[in-house]
């Protein structure tokens, strides 16, 4: 496996381009990705969200249009592909797949799996992908994605960090903002958090 990441935009949004057995998954394309990724990809096979915040998603319908690939985006953040509280002027797409709670995909033997970790937004989900966790704003080193925000709820936070400090394996973490840790590293921290938000 092979992960490209580039920061995007006034809130550097980590985009990824994860190649796998020659199949390329663009993860988060956030402002500014098209030029990136046409120049980064070979082979493109899906378009994948974390969730649905402007700064993940901007460049989604830029890259349906110009890659023809399907966009899987988690059902439940579907609405914000469309309208903005903070970008009026975000460029609406709309997803092929709208990704059902914890749904894994098969690409031909390549395993895709969301696993849903609400609340930073309804349907805040981490992307498994071999031995690396994409995890969009739920993680990050040593921190959490914001509960503060429009459609964020503090009290699936705290159930969701719940269920991530008894996974029962380790990846690297490759989170939507900074740099990379792991599922153990951070697992160290999740009673802070959850006593404390």
């Amino acid at each position: 496996m092979q992960i490209k990441v580039q920061p995007m935009g006034m809130y550097q949004t980590n985009c990824y381009i994860v190649t796998v057995d020659g199949k390329d998954f663009i993860i988060d394309p956030g402002a500014s990705a098209t030029e990136w990724v046409m120049q980064n990809v070979t082979n493109p096979v899906a378009i994948l969200n974390t969730h649905g915040h402007f700064d993940h998603v901007w460049s989604n319908a830029s890259l349906q249009e110009k890659l023809k690939v399907p966009l899987y985006t988690p059902k439940d953040d579907v609405a914000m592909l469309g309208a903005s509280s903070w970008m009026a002027d975000l460029p609406p797409s709309t997803p092929d797949v709208e990704v059902q709670n914890n749904q894994e995909f098969d690409f031909d033997g390549v395993k895709v799996k969301f696993r849903h970790f609400p609340g930073h937004s309804p349907g805040c989900s981490t992307i498994e992908i071999g031995d690396a966790m994409f995890s969009g704003d739920f993680i990050f080193e040593r921190s959490i994605g914001r509960t503060d925000l429009p459609h964020s709820n503090p009290a699936d936070m705290r159930e969701s960090l719940k269920r991530f400090k008894i996974l029962d394996y380790d990846k690297t973490v490759y989170p939507g903002h900074g740099g990379t840790t792991t599922i153990k590293q951070e697992q160290k921290y999740a009673d802070y958090w959850i006593e404390t938000m």
